[in-house]
């Protein structure tokens, strides 16, 4: 419950205290910070995936869903923060404080949502692709479904909450009451911190089981050059199940089969030039060529099938990549948020001091700028669409500094 002294600088809107006197520039630097680099970063997520035609599928989609939530807590509502921490006062009035808390929750729920439905979508891919469900999921039009029920989830969820959302002085920012919206908002932050985070680490962890055992069948039904045809079909059943090198056995069988119908071919060919070369002074020499050359072209090429082993490997490393992108995504978040979810659990009573609270809200901040920071870290089409935005942003500057210098001289 709260104090007197808290219910009072609530209802000023202040959050004034010696022990945050100058914690709160420290405050202030970090949401600068996370205003700059988060709207800039953001941006340059859905540029690119507007302007990159490589980066335009279904899944990305989900990439900029994400983007677009973090882009609202960046532009909108981080700099109302540093202008509470940098005054140590709200002083945007009771209705923008709702709606403040109200567009704060929305962002977080369509985050978390998000989250699940990229990790939901990685794990079809991997193990349910060719179910009906899979398909019409992620379907363009499953996909747009799913995005646009992110948003009406979200407020529908808070939007109940309205009455409620009130300055929070422990943290210097508008949220709902921790007692008056009670049990709702308790079922609510079970619903989407813990189940729903806890739903996203579970497909993470499927997708690693799945992966790893397909792995396994992968290199152990590998056709060689002694292969039969019945090992190389359970390899082929192995890999398109996983989701992961689809067609590779195909693909090598094929190859195969083309080199056994050249050796056939090459073995005709001997046979007729052998007859045609009886009259000759060393016919027997000629059939032993013949014999010698239908034997070494009988034998398949080694470079033709470890050729598409090699291309499928490549596709499962990408594959990988971009899960492992997301998987450090969604951990980030949980690291964004753990502290200050296990602070409300164990301080019920606001006991502990204020600044511990705004610095763990204040961790909270970090995850609306770091995903840019992820994509171009560990994607190398991001990485070089943000280049290629960044780098025509800079053009002109460029230009208008070698103008005048020219002109100076």
């Amino acid at each position: 419950m709260w104090n007197d002294t808290d219910l009072l600088r609530n209802y000023t809107f202040s959050c004034a205290s010696p022990s945050v006197e100058g914690y709160r520039y420290f405050g202030v630097l970090l949401g600068s910070t996370v205003t700059l680099v988060g709207t800039i970063g953001n941006i340059l997520t859905v540029l690119a995936f507007a302007t990159d035609a490589s980066l335009r599928t279904r899944f990305n989609v989900l990439i900029v869903n994400l983007a677009l939530a973090d882009l609202l807590y960046c532009m909108i509502l981080q700099p109302v923060s540093v202008d509470s921490y940098l005054h140590l006062h709200w002083r945007g009035g009771a209705t923008w404080c709702r709606m403040f808390g109200f567009l704060l929750f929305l962002s977080n729920s369509v985050s978390i949502i998000t989250l699940c439905l990229i990790a939901l979508s990685r794990y079809l891919v991997v193990a349910h692709r060719t179910s009906r469900c899979a398909r019409l999921l992620l379907s363009h039009r499953g996909v747009a479904v799913l995005l646009i029920s992110s948003w009406l989830l979200g407020v529908a969820s808070f939007a109940p909450l309205w009455p409620v959302y009130v300055f929070a002085p422990q943290v210097c920012t508008c949220s709902f009451h921790r007692t008056k919206g009670r049990p709702y908002t308790t079922v609510l932050l079970f619903l989407y911190f813990f189940l729903g985070l806890g739903c996203v680490g579970l497909f993470y962890f499927l997708i690693y089981r799945k992966v790893r055992v397909a792995s396994k069948a992968f290199l152990k039904y590998r056709p060689s050059r002694r292969s039969s045809e019945r090992k190389r079909a359970k390899a082929e059943t192995t890999t398109d199940d996983s989701g992961i090198s689809a067609g590779a056995s195909t693909t090598q069988s094929c190859e195969i089969s083309h080199d056994e119908a050249g050796a056939e071919q090459n073995k005709n060919k001997a046979l007729e030039k052998s007859e045609g070369h009886t009259s000759t002074k060393e016919p027997k020499n000629s059939i032993q060529d013949a014999s010698k050359d239908t034997e070494t072209s009988s034998k398949p090429t080694p470079v033709t099938i470890q050729t598409t082993p090699a291309a499928n490997s490549g596709e499962d490393s990408e594959f990988k990549r971009v899960t492992r992108m997301c998987f450090t995504v969604f951990l980030c978040f949980v690291g964004c948020f753990a502290p200050f979810l296990l602070l409300n659990v164990a301080d019920k009573a606001n006991r502990a001091p204020q600044v511990i609270h705004m610095f763990c809200a204040n961790l909270t901040w970090l995850n609306s700028c770091i995903n840019p920071l992820l994509y171009a870290a560990m994607n190398r089409q991001f990485n070089q669409a943000y280049k290629d935005l960044l780098g025509k942003a800079v053009r002109p500057l460029t230009w208008i500094w070698r103008t005048r210098r020219f002109t100076i001289r």
